[in-house]
């Protein structure tokens, strides 16, 4: 769906034109000039689908939600936990008991006061079986959910039945206001679409398949936000965005590898590359009769030539992938299964498996305005025709998309799909890949191995570094022997930002905008 460039960039000039701008400089640093009215025009690869972080499962309503809400830590640009609703904690009876002193005087945008009760408030809500979250196992322990209670206006304790190493991370999803969710129905409610929150930004207009507006809080926490707002775009297609942060129409958006050294030249942007926390696959829904059989997901791994994918798409700016983690996180490890390319190999595997002189045809989904995955889906195509194997492409607008997927219904109706993951700071993989998190969490493929089961659990409750990694080391190589995924890239993350945009974070894994309350346009 298209939107109304004109009109936004008319937006953006009308809060800008004729405004004063104000001199900001670091230590040592040479001062520079913002202008106190300016709007950061941003986009959004799909549309919203809510903006109650409790029930987010896609990046772009999870992208405008993180301005509006705020959790009790945050990340910093080193991928550490900070403070942020919490200004400090306690862990306690060895990592049992974790109690957080919240701040004082923060205000939800609507003048109400925020307390410990809106934190107990949400995490009942997360546990709460009525609730439609995804993200209830990260809160629940070998089956045992943790348990939270207010200590005073401004005190909260939480009670794990074991150490649990994912807990601070986990302690960052927004919190919710109780005195608006606490008499409305919290999956269906008005406020998931008109929400009220901590954040640096304040909900103001969402317009489907068009664009969100924010505009700024004034009294945050972490003092007043130097934008005056932020425009969220809805633009699907990966091209359309390239030509409006061309023209000044976005101030920031990923660049297809295609076009990196073309924008790199343009004057008046700049171009950052750095590591991500990402990779590509081609999940197989495993209650389809033809992916139960090993052979069949082996073969389809041989028949991958990743190399091939890298080159074509990426032109050396990503690199295959193998593992369900990614080269930035500290578990990375090569030590797994990698099915080196082999036509052979593949055919022999499905003569194996019963295919000889049968026709075996698979359609994959992916999403639209995604171009390295619609051509990561071609050339795939191209592949496994090599080796006998039909494939039919089927490239679905995002929300349609995941609607298929995270149908909370058993079977789901899609072979396989082409997506990725953006991975958290944790390398906590218990939602995507633990049984219990199928049909209603991300296991939407029905990944099951108890084996697997019993690690991702061990990795959650050690908590030592060290041990925790030769668990997660030795997880990743057993689900690479299972491959449930047919693990395609690590993409580079390739950003163009406008010149006219300042206070980014240093380029990095955490992203270019951490602390968006300081970013500020000129």
């Amino acid at each position: 769906m298209y939107f109304r460039l004109f009109l936004f960039l008319l937006f953006g000039i009308a809060l800008s034109f004729a405004s004063p701008n104000f001199p900001i400089a670091a230590a040592g640093e040479k001062t520079t000039y913002y202008d106190p009215n300016g709007v950061l025009l941003l986009s959004l690869g799909g549309e919203i689908s809510t903006l109650n972080p409790l029930l987010t499962t896609d990046t772009s309503s999870s992208s405008v939600a993180g301005q509006i809400f705020s959790g009790l830590i945050r990340i910093n640009e080193k991928l550490e936990p900070i403070p942020d609703l919490a200004e400090s904690w306690k862990v306690l009876q060895g990592g049992r008991v974790w109690r957080f002193q919240l701040r004082k005087g923060v205000k939800w945008h609507d003048g109400k006061p925020f307390t410990a009760d809106d934190v107990v408030f949400t995490f009942q809500k997360i546990l709460d079986p009525k609730t439609n979250t995804v993200r209830r196992s990260d809160y629940v322990i070998d089956g045992v959910p943790v348990k939270f209670r207010s200590v005073g206006e401004h005190v909260v304790e939480f009670t794990l039945p074991q150490p649990f190493a994912p807990f601070l991370v986990n302690a960052g999803i927004g919190i919710i206001p109780r005195h608006i969710y606490k008499a409305e129905d919290i999956n269906t409610s008005k406020y998931n679409w008109k929400p009220i929150g901590t954040g640096p930004f304040k909900f103001v207009e969402w317009k489907a398949g068009e664009f969100a507006r924010l505009t700024r809080y004034d009294d945050y926490h972490f003092g007043k936000p130097k934008l005056a707002g932020i425009i969220f775009k809805v633009i699907p297609d990966e091209n359309t965005r390239l030509v409006a942060l061309e023209t000044g129409e976005i101030d920031e958006t990923n660049i297809p590898p295609k076009d990196y050294k073309r924008m790199k030249a343009i004057n008046g942007l700049r171009v950052f590359e750095y590591d991500a926390l990402t990779y590509t696959y081609l999940g197989l829904n495993l209650k389809r009769p033809i992916f139960k059989d090993v052979r069949v997901r082996h073969a389809l791994a041989h028949a991958t030539n990743k190399e091939e994918l890298a080159a074509k798409i990426f032109r050396g700016l990503a690199r295959p992938a193998y593992a369900p983690t990614a080269p930035a996180s500290w578990v990375y490890s090569d030590d797994v299964e990698k099915y080196p390319y082999s036509v052979e190999k593949a055919r022999t595997l499905l003569e194996e498996a019963g295919w000889k002189g049968k026709p075996l045809e698979i359609t994959v989904l992916t999403n639209q305005g995604n171009k390295e995955r619609e051509k990561g889906a071609i050339v795939l195509q191209s592949q496994f025709k090599r080796v006998g194997i039909k494939m039919n492409i089927r490239i679905m607008e995002w929300s349609a998309l995941l609607k298929i997927i995270n149908a909370p219904k058993d079977p789901k109706d899609f072979d396989a799909v082409i997506i990725g993951w953006s991975l958290g700071v944790d390398p906590d993989g218990y939602s995507i890949w633990h049984s219990s998190e199928y049909p209603r969490g991300f296991n939407f493929i029905a990944y099951q191995n108890p084996e697997v089961d019993r690690l991702l659990e061990k990795g959650r409750t050690e908590m030592d570094r060290k041990m925790r990694k030769e668990v997660y080391t030795k997880l990743h190589r057993i689900i690479s022997e299972d491959q449930p995924y047919v693990f395609l890239w690590y993409p580079k993350a390739i950003v163009g930002v406008r010149d006219r945009v300042g206070g980014l974070s240093p380029p990095g894994p955490a992203g270019l905008m951490v602390y968006m309350e300081k970013v500020f346009v000129r």
